[in-house]
């Protein structure tokens, strides 16, 4: 398994970034300019990433205020799980978003890349659209 991660702390009460990120209508302004035919639910959302794939992921758990886990609602290329970890810190926020993606040495080191850019992008416009 490969595990992916990247951090950020929000000068937002724990409630409000937690209530953002629960709701996957929101992901798409956390999404690169490389993502394209969105749509989404609160719970599920599907794209297109250019020149890569299509993929439809789901809301699996909530817990108020701590975490999001969010999986695959179809199959994907490669199994992969998003899970958006908060730390209450009182006047701000902690925010961890973790990649675990099942990937053969092959899809490593083509995909690991890209993915860890995902996860820093994700983050960075997070901390960009919560400011």
């Amino acid at each position: 398994m490969t595990n992916i991660e990247s951090k950020v702390t929000l000068h937002k009460p724990v409630a409000e970034v937690y209530h953002f990120l629960a709701d996957l209508n929101n992901h798409q302004q956390l999404m690169p300019d490389n993502v394209y035919n969105w749509s989404s639910t609160v719970d599920a959302a599907q794209f297109s990433i250019q020149n890569m794939a299509k993929l439809a992921l789901k809301v699996e758990s909530r817990i108020e205020d701590k975490e999001i886990h969010i999986i695959p609602a179809e199959t994907p290329p490669f199994a992969v799980e998003l899970n958006w970890v908060l730390e209450d810190k009182g006047s701000s926020t902690a925010v961890t978003l973790h990649i675990a993606a099942d990937l053969n040495m092959m899809m490593k080191m083509m995909v690991s890349g890209p993915l860890q850019k995902l996860a820093d992008h994700q983050i960075s416009r997070l901390k960009e659209v919560l400011v």
